[in-house]
């Protein structure tokens, strides 16, 4: 049974932020798909049926201090962080104002310096190791901050997630390892992906608290990523958290996922689509109104459509620019260049 959201001591004014943010980055989803749709965009990743379990984990977080290294699926995350509409659209029509690469990367590997967001590698698990090298930092800083590294369940596969789990366990990092498993690497269902029963176990083997926890269930998820926040800020150690959420779409906006889940299977995933039961809860415990809900639509509806046309005329980046923030800067005597 789904937790009340007023359970997570959350205010209303706060719950009701969030729920903006949700709902702001489901519409943006929408936009994102139908710019790559139409021929605008070359490409896109839904994190559609993420959005809550993203929204309560972040929550969780001081954004103004902790570090946060996401994956491609991270949209929602990354706008709670402090990413606007804009920047989101600016990525992905690969503009040269576009926080996470001006125009180089493709548009769903999120960064942006000035948030302390730092963005993935397309090789995927390789931002684990980086946020182990984020985290200790911290140590060695006697700063309180906290890293947030996340992922999907079929990047546990690979050996940097493992290198990370066992460095961060020795070592008792401040960080936050979490894996948004939505039980499909791609195509291939959890069942072919791994043998453990739950993946949370695998932080015992690094001497890592484990944590399963429902990311359907906005309350659930606050308040495990609150207590694994708190044991991190107090130098307790690192958290894994097996976050299980469903992907309503395609892996990305080059697949099909209908090639390989049943009509039965979609069809069951769409009903348990959690923005329709966090609207639901939204106006059972009385946080927005019915006529506010509809005020909100139409206002993001037209923020939406004000951030695409800044995005799209904005400038695309300069050629000559290719290799600025790529390659160390040139200077004489630097043993580099001589």
């Amino acid at each position: 049974m789904t937790a009340q959201l007023l359970d997570s001591g959350l205010s209303k004014t706060t719950l009701q932020t969030i729920y903006k943010q949700i709902l702001s980055a489901r519409r943006l989803d929408e936009r994102l798909i139908q710019l790559q749709r139409t021929g605008k965009t070359s490409f896109n990743v839904s994190g559609q049926g993420q959005e809550i379990g993203q929204a309560a984990m972040v929550a969780a977080f001081d954004v103004k201090k902790d570090y946060f290294l996401p994956y491609y699926r991270d949209m929602t995350a990354f706008m709670l962080w402090g990413a606007t509409m804009k920047d989101i659209l600016l990525d992905s029509f690969g503009r040269a104002e576009g926080p996470s690469s001006h125009g180089r990367q493709m548009p769903n590997h999120y960064g942006a310096k000035h948030l302390n967001v730092v963005s993935q590698a397309s090789t995927v698990a390789s931002q684990f190791p980086l946020a182990t090298g984020v985290a200790y930092s911290a140590r060695l800083e006697q700063s309180d901050r906290v890293t947030l590294v996340t992922t999907g369940e079929g990047s546990t596969a690979e050996g940097e997630f493992h290198e990370a789990l066992n460095f961060a366990g020795v070592a008792k990092l401040p960080a936050i390892f979490v894996i948004e498993n939505n039980h499909y690497a791609i195509s291939t269902p959890s069942n072919e992906e791994y043998a453990a029963k739950n993946l949370a176990d695998r932080g015992a083997a690094y001497g890592i608290k484990g944590v399963d926890v429902d990311g359907l269930d906005f309350t659930a998820t606050y308040l495990a990523f609150k207590d694994a926040v708190a044991r991190a800020r107090t130098g307790v150690g690192a958290t894994l958290i097996n976050l299980n959420v469903i992907r309503l779409l395609d892996h990305t906006s080059d697949d099909n996922q209908r090639i390989y889940r049943s009509k039965a299977e979609l069809a069951a995933l769409k009903a348990k689509d959690p923005l329709k039961t966090m609207t639901q809860q939204v106006l059972a415990e009385d946080i927005y109104t019915q006529a506010e809900l509809d005020d909100l639509e139409a206002a993001i509806k037209k923020q939406i459509n004000v951030a695409t046309d800044q995005a799209e005329a904005a400038p695309l980046p300069d050629v000559a620019s290719l290799t600025e923030q790529v390659y160390a800067p040139k200077e004489k005597g630097n043993g580099i260049y001589g």
